[in-house]
């Protein structure tokens, strides 16, 4: 279980991984910037044809011919849309009479503009290669594939960001760790630099006892940490800031707190003063300035 102090680390580990994705939203860049063409083609035509609409709309009465008759007067744009679209002249309108009639409303049998159906052939072939790629040839990420492969880089970004945001705790933001890894860590680092004055299992030697309800300089955890990384050399305590990383210096702060009452043989008499933790709070600084004295 992850130390209560790197909690928010985490949360912004995650923010940060998300937007350092090369990807938008689910969508690989090359996805995205082929929809954003497709959107941008659809606006396009669309907008063509309002634009036509509006020449249809702003047709012009011919002086000549019966009274109230109609005609469009064809622009060079209107040639061209007809040509794309092969309209066929309004002389062979009967031809394509299919006889139905719906309250004035004939029906003609019209074939689809050929811009269409070379996009409806488009899109046949496309879905053709999409499954030959993604599901027989499997040589491209499926979208649930492409979501893990992101989630996995996340991970391993989310790690990096807390392993290197570890070393921005100090005596202002620590809380005690209660992770197996981490006590396991900090009795290590403790064994190898603390127990030659404070005993193997903190009973004291040199230095004071670490087990009992009596400390020289605070016994929170933001005291202990703060004993650790400056010291008291003036009382024979040097300070680890230059040996030990500020997550080593959590690990064995939160290592001492933890054997606290483990009351081991042959334990050194109490020194300094009593020490109780408050009802819920156990990062608390001392008024004489935080430091184990005990280290």
């Amino acid at each position: 279980m992850a130390a209560p102090s790197f909690a928010q680390g985490g949360e912004a580990a995650a923010t940060a991984a998300a937007q350092t994705t090369s990807s938008y939203g689910a969508l690989s860049e090359t996805t995205f910037y082929f929809m954003v063409s497709v959107i941008a083609l659809e606006l396009l035509v669309v907008f063509v044809l309002l634009y036509q609409l509006r020449v249809f709309l702003g047709k012009t009465r011919t002086k000549e011919g019966v009274a109230g008759a109609k005609e469009f007067k064809l622009k060079p744009a209107i040639s061209v849309w007809h040509k794309l679209n092969k309209f066929k002249p309004i002389e062979q309108e009967a031809d394509l009479d299919l006889g139905h009639d719906y309250d004035g409303i004939r029906e003609l049998d019209n074939r689809l503009p050929p811009w269409w159906l070379y996009g409806f052939y488009i899109s046949i072939l496309a879905a053709g290669i999409y499954i030959w790629r993604y599901h027989i040839a499997q040589t491209a990420p499926l979208s649930k594939e492409e979501y893990q492969i992101a989630m996995n880089e996340a991970e391993v970004q989310k790690a990096a960001y807390l392993k290197k945001s570890a070393n921005n705790v100090d005596e202002s933001t620590i809380k005690k760790l209660t992770a197996a890894a981490d006590l396991e860590a900090g009795q290590k680092v403790f064994s190898q630099n603390c127990a030659a004055c404070h005993g193997k299992a903190g009973e004291g030697i040199v230095g004071p006892n670490l087990t009992d309800d009596y400390w020289l300089h605070g016994g929170g955890i933001k005291d202990v940490f703060k004993t650790i990384k400056y010291g008291w050399p003036e009382k024979g305590m040097r300070s680890w800031k230059d040996d030990l990383s500020p997550m080593q210096i959590a690990q064995v702060a939160s290592y001492i707190k933890s054997i606290h009452g483990s009351n081991p043989p042959n334990g050194k008499p109490k020194q300094g003063d009593l020490y109780q933790e408050e009802v819920g709070k156990t990062d608390s600084v001392s008024n004489k300035g935080t430091e184990v004295s005990k280290n």
